[in-house]
């Protein structure tokens, strides 16, 4: 295991250096991106031509983006540094929305194959300059960290979800995207005019992540985080989708309960800090993992509104402690572990995981839009069986410790 010291260079009076928490903010952006494709299939009419290939293809089209962003961000952090790197990233994903825009249906899938490669490149650079940019910070106080950078996020997923859905019968395809561009673009004029005091750190190569995955406990984590994410994503992919397809409702309203899914993790994940402070991990673990379970059953199942709301909410409140559990034992077990070196094993287990909801639009193209529950039911079951496992060797080595 390498230490803190070998790793990072001295950072005295870092806490004041300039531009560390304005780029938390980009996390809002960040959910304005990852959650794109969930908001806007249904505006490119997906629930009408049914061809769920092409919906698997867009994800995987996304997710490369994101793994060929990482090469990039190296570059362009050590030679521009954290400014440009932001800048860089919002801009390309501006242009992305606008290329998207022009390519929209009945223009072919591949032109639209071209915007969301770009897309993904645009988020895949700006979460290494996130990562970069709140060192500082992260280090000061982890916990209110992740717990602002979470907040911003899942209000970048909820904006995204709302603005689609209250745009869905004012404006046209065109237009909405139009919208949603001017986001990054905003944000590209205000990182513009923002300075960064903090040095880049080299990011650690795939040889350096992979060499914490020797550990059997790191191969835990990265398993569970993988698995987590694709259990979250596989259901903000295809929620949308599948309700239109299961009450036969209009796509504005599908939008409105992805929004509340939205809702339901981001209060979950508000309730669940508190709650993890005074209550059992290993009672919250079980609660969490049940409950999960349950909600994913349920809207597997459901043809009403309430049916697919108490599935959310069910859903919602098992995904919630998930994630804060395991940056805790994370932290716990890797403490030298530094948000630059974290963002690998966060990259690795993020880009495996948009395999998942690529992989439900082949699966629902061989069985239909009402099969994409099926997956994140069965990854439920295995997150709980490995926090199990976790949870267990956490109260073993305690044992051993007195």
């Amino acid at each position: 295991m390498v230490s803190n010291e070998q790793r990072l260079p001295a950072e005295a009076g870092l806490l004041e250096a300039k531009g560390t928490r304005p780029a938390l903010a980009g996390f809002f952006v960040s959910g304005l991106l990852l959650s794109f494709l969930g908001a806007i299939l249904p505006v490119w009419g997906y629930h009408y031509t049914e061809l769920y290939i092409q919906v698997g293809n867009y994800f995987v089209a996304f997710n490369g983006g994101l793994f060929l962003s990482n090469r990039i961000a190296e570059r362009l952090l050590l030679k521009t540094g954290i400014r440009w790197c932001l800048i860089a990233s919002c801009v390309a994903s501006c242009l992305a929305m606008l290329w998207l825009a022009w390519f929209s249906p009945p223009h072919p899938a591949p032109f639209r194959l071209v915007g969301l490669l770009v897309l993904g490149c645009g988020a895949g650079l700006l979460h290494s300059a996130i990562f970069q940019a709140i060192g500082p910070i992260y280090r000061h106080d982890r916990a209110a960290t992740v717990n602002i950078a979470g907040i911003f996020f899942g209000l970048g997923c909820l904006t995204m979800a709302l603005l689609v859905a209250g745009t869905y019968y004012v404006y046209n395809v065109q237009s909405i995207l139009v919208l949603l561009a001017v986001i990054p673009g905003f944000f590209a004029i205000a990182y513009r005019r923002t300075v960064y005091d903090v040095p880049v750190i080299k990011p650690p190569s795939m040889a350096e992540v992979m060499a914490d995955f020797r550990s059997p406990v790191a191969i835990q984590f990265g398993v569970l985080l993988l698995l987590q994410f694709a259990n979250e994503w596989s259901i903000a992919g295809w929620l949308a989708l599948f309700v239109i397809q299961r009450l036969g409702i209009n796509p504005s309203t599908s939008l409105f309960y992805l929004a509340f899914y939205w809702t339901a993790l981001l209060v979950g994940r508000i309730v669940a800090q508190r709650v993890l402070a005074i209550a059992s991990h290993g009672k919250i673990l079980f609660a969490g993992a049940g409950s999960a379970m349950l909600g994913c059953a349920i809207l597997s199942l459901t043809d009403n509104q309430f049916g697919v709301i108490s599935g959310i909410v069910f859903v919602g409140a098992g995904f919630a402690p998930v994630y804060p559990l395991v940056v805790e034992q994370i932290g716990d077990k890797f403490p030298y572990y530094d948000p630059v070196f974290y963002h690998g094993i966060f990259s690795l287990a993020f880009t495996g995981a948009l395999l998942a909801p690529a992989a439900l639009g082949y699966l629902a193209a061989w069985q239909g839009v009402k099969s994409v529950m099926i997956l994140p039911l069965a990854g439920s079951s295995l997150v709980f069986f490995l926090l199990l496992v976790l949870w267990i060797e956490s109260l073993l080595a305690q044992k051993r410790a007195k």
